[in-house]
This record gives C-alpha cells, sequence and structure tokens, in this order.
C-alpha cells in the first residue's frame, strides 16, 4: 500500500497544478493490471488514504500524502547509504532499497542520514523528503528539449533501468555533472556534451531520461 502510496505521489508531484493521476497510469509504472490497480485503489479510499472522482482520477488525501512522503524518504536514504556509504552501484539500489525500507526502523533511517551527510537528493537525483514532511520542489526539464550553447546541470536520472543507469555512469552523466550542451543535431538526431572530463555523444531518446536544470537550482535551497 504504501509502494502505490509513493508513486502515486511521484506522478502527481511532477504534474503542473494536476493533484489527479489517473488508474491506467499508475498501472503502469506499477508494472501491474489496471485491475489490480482499481482493487488497491479501493483499499486505500477505504483508508482514508486517497479520493477517486470519476472521470478525473485518484487524488491522495493529507493522510495518504504523509504516509506517501514518509515511504519516500525512507527509499531514498536508504539508496544513498547503499550508494555513499556501502559502496554500492547506483544501478543496484533501487530493488534493494525497496527491500530494506520494509523492514528497518525509523530510528535506523535517521542514523543512515546523519552517516550519509544529511542528503537533499538520492543517487538518481530525486529529492528526499525532509523529517517533517516537506519535499523539495525540483524544477528541471528534459535534456534533449534544451537549447544549445548553455551550460546545464544533471538534476535527476528518470530511469531504473540498470544497464542505461550503468552506461551514464561510465559516461559520468549523474545527478550533479555539469556541462554544456554543444549542439543538438535535428529529426531526433544525437546530442553534443562537453564536460571537463571530455566530449560526450549521448542519443536523443536516451537524453530524455536526463533532466537538467541551472547550477543554481541544483542546490534546492
Amino acid at each position: 500500500m504504501q509502494e502505490y502510496l509513493a508513486e502515486a505521489y511521484r506522478i502527481a508531484y511532477y504534474q503542473d497544478d494536476n493533484p489527479f493521476i489517473s488508474t491506467s497510469e499508475l498501472a503502469q509504472v506499477m508494472h501491474v493490471s489496471v485491475p489490480a490497480v482499481t482493487r488497491m485503489v479501493q483499499r486505500l479510499r477505504d483508508a482514508g488514504f486517497l479520493e477517486h472522482e470519476p472521470y478525473r482520477g485518484i487524488q491522495l488525501t493529507p493522510a495518504g500524502e504523509a504516509a506517501a512522503l514518509h515511504h519516500i524518504r525512507k527509499h531514498r536514504l536508504v539508496e544513498v547509504f547503499l550508494v555513499d556509504v556501502m559502496k554500492f552501484g547506483w544501478d543496484e539500489v533501487h530493488d534493494a532499497a525497496d527491500a530494506l525500507g520494509e523492514s528497518i526502523s525509523d530510528a535506523v533511517v535517521n542514523r543512515m542520514a546523519e552517516m550519509a551527510n544529511h542528503p537533499r537528493r538520492c543517487p538518481h537525483g530525486e529529492p528526499i523528503p525532509g523529517a517533517d514532511g516537506t519535499m523539495p520542489r525540483i524544477i528541471d526539464f528534459p535534456l534533449n528539449e534544451q537549447e544549445p550553447g548553455r551550460t546545464y546541470v544533471i538534476s535527476r536520472v528518470n530511469t531504473h533501468d540498470m544497464d542505461k543507469l550503468r552506461y551514464l555512469g561510465d559516461l559520468h552523466l549523474k545527478p550533479g555533472a555539469q556541462f554544456s550542451l554543444v549542439s543538438r543535431a535535428p529529426f531526433s538526431g544525437p546530442l553534443q556534451l562537453e564536460l571537463d572530463s571530455g566530449t560526450r555523444m549521448i542519443g536523443h531518446e536516451l537524453a530524455g531520461v536526463l533532466r537538467v536544470c541551472s547550477p543554481a537550482e541544483f542546490s534546492l535551497q
């Protein structure tokens, strides 16, 4: 139930001024059938975690949002701990964090946050809610829609695909990496990036999973 709430929150978080999401969209990100989501929506509505309006979709209640943020905070802090402290690869930790997050206490998670120096983002760039339940606001855009001739910072990597994460890591294209967008070929052609470590070429489709922002916006102040 917490995972459904967390995914529902995540979808709504990145929508502009629209708190409602569709059951089909939730089914897609959860990799389950629409009937399975419908059954879970009924359970969550009966428990007071969400509301369902015909033709608009589902919306989290304050109780549902609080439960979602608690789950998201725990998951993303565990990811940071696994990468920064235990030295796992950033491509290895998503499923492990899901499993660990179900069994460890809030006290353990808070100690993980302390040992990881209270991070603001997970290894994939997603914002980490504060202990008070507040979520930092992200402003970023797909790399493959940006104009050449400007400097950007990778804000988030919007994929859990292990092969893509490993490849992007090999290219040094991780959250926090600053680069200049040199060129963007027409007709969905490749993009040329200039990093301190050298020139990188990246395909249009893969560039779409990279969300970028200005250097000032990355710190989430």
